[in-house]
């Protein structure tokens, strides 16, 4: 399959998780229902290594990733976009994590020499940020206290996604990208389990509705098991700054979804916003001579 294939199915899918962990929002506590999505996610990617006899790592070294890229990439990651996200709209909790690529530039100049921070990559990227603000300029302007925390929360996801992301490009190369998800995940989900349930109570009781169901369902198999396995082979295939700029574009996608879902009405911030958002990806991701993006 070829990176840019698997890089637009990543934008789709990452697109729609924020509305589906907004509609869950709606009866699940949400640090719980973050450790419950990769609890199941991590469980069926065990059984598909199992099946494909693929093993989890047999090294300190590369548990010691896993752990490290575990708890940034999920643990406080995932357990800041939830709680974050009860108090911001979807379309704002993208707009947040758009921020990814920026920390990702200025990590991965630190820790791979074959990705220097370069004047195009900078201004691809904050180009890309500048759209992505004008699509939510109208949100940002609503903001309340609880919103700046969630808001706050949002930012310091990003920065500990971008940190994981770099970590795993630096040092997880040699690892099956299956491997790397499941390991992940099953450190994630335990941090997120023990502070969750004490504070919100006991799963069995809170209000599963079909909806709430069905929201987990698809951000545990789409959101977690097939977009991480197409992330990490991603990883491997494409430039970390790259794959980084996935966030730049999720945005776009929510809006769509909330089009087609919310009845949400297009508007010139929209139209504007997209086209400065791939003007900018195309100027960090394209190189200045003709040599083409991997296939």
């Amino acid at each position: 399959m070829k990176p840019r294939i698997v890089w637009l199915l990543l934008c789709g899918i990452w697109g729609s998780t924020w509305l589906f962990i907004k509609l869950g929002l709606n009866d699940l506590p949400p640090i719980t229902f973050a450790g419950i999505r990769f609890l199941v996610a991590s469980l069926i990617l065990l059984g598909l290594m199992t099946l494909r006899g693929v093993s989890l790592p047999n090294t300190r070294r590369d548990w010691l990733l896993l752990l490290q890229t575990g708890v940034l990439s999920f643990s406080l990651n995932y357990g800041l976009i939830f709680w974050g996200e009860q108090y911001v709209s979807s379309g704002l909790a993208a707009l947040l994590q758009a921020t990814i690529p920026v920390f990702g530039l200025v990590i991965a100049h630190l820790y791979l020499p074959g990705e220097p921070l370069t004047s195009r990559r900078l201004l691809g990227a904050f180009l890309g940020m500048a759209g992505v603000a004008t699509i939510f300029s109208n949100q940002l302007s609503l903001a309340s206290p609880r919103a700046l925390a969630g808001s706050s929360a949002l930012v310091l996801s990003a920065i500990c996604v971008a940190y994981a992301n770099v970590l795993v490009k630096a040092h997880g190369s040699r690892l099956n990208p299956m491997t790397l998800a499941a390991g992940q995940m099953l450190i994630g989900f335990v941090p997120l389990l023990l502070l969750g349930v004490p504070l919100e109570g006991n799963p069995l009781y809170y209000h599963w509705t079909p909806m709430a169901v069905l929201s987990l369902a698809y951000l545990a198999i789409v959101g977690s098991v097939i977009a991480f396995i197409l992330y990490y082979w991603l990883v491997q295939h494409m430039d970390v700054t790259k794959t980084m700029l996935i966030a730049l574009v999720t945005p776009v996608f929510a809006v769509i979804l909330g089009m087609l879902v919310l009845d949400e009405q297009l508007n010139w911030r929209t139209v504007a916003g997209g086209t400065m958002i791939m003007s900018g990806i195309a100027l960090a991701v394209l190189k200045r001579n003709k040599t083409k993006m991997p296939s």
